[in-house]
């Protein structure tokens, strides 16, 4: 099975990877993580003030920042793993990530904001949920 683990850096990533890592059986044994990562964007006139490679680079750290922790504990579980990293809306980037895999599962933490909290900040939980062909497991 193959399944997406939408990592942003939270508590809450580490609650989902920590739920997968205590139900492996979830993935079987030809299981494999792409865990994904999306970056918001920078508004264009940061862009052009400081160049698209200055701002690339800025998201590529940021990116790594949270994936690598990730990558090393994937390793120290032996779990196969792929990680990529995205700029763009974390909701519609989490699901182009899904089908583009071709996974089979979407994972991710849930901040469980509520009903309010959705209605006045939104929610890529709740993006993901409403938009998904596939199953969602949000972890809380």
């Amino acid at each position: 099975m193959k399944i997406v683990l939408a990592a942003d850096g939270s508590s809450y990533t580490k609650k989902a990877l920590a739920f997968l890592m205590t139900h492996t059986e979830i993935a079987g044994s030809d299981g494999h993580i792409v865990v994904v990562n999306v970056q918001p964007a920078m508004p264009p006139r940061v862009k052009s003030m400081v160049g698209a490679t200055a701002v690339n680079e800025y998201h590529a750290e940021e990116a790594q920042k949270v994936l690598k922790p990730i990558e090393k504990f994937l390793q120290r579980h032996d779990i196969a793993y792929t990680t990529r990293w995205t700029v763009g809306r974390p909701g519609e980037e989490i699901l182009k990530a899904a089908r583009k895999e071709k996974a089979n599962l979407i994972v991710m933490g849930t901040h469980g904001h509520g009903i309010l909290g959705r209605a006045l900040l939104g929610s890529v939980a709740q993006n993901v949920l409403t938009d998904c062909e596939i199953p969602v497991l949000m972890v809380k």
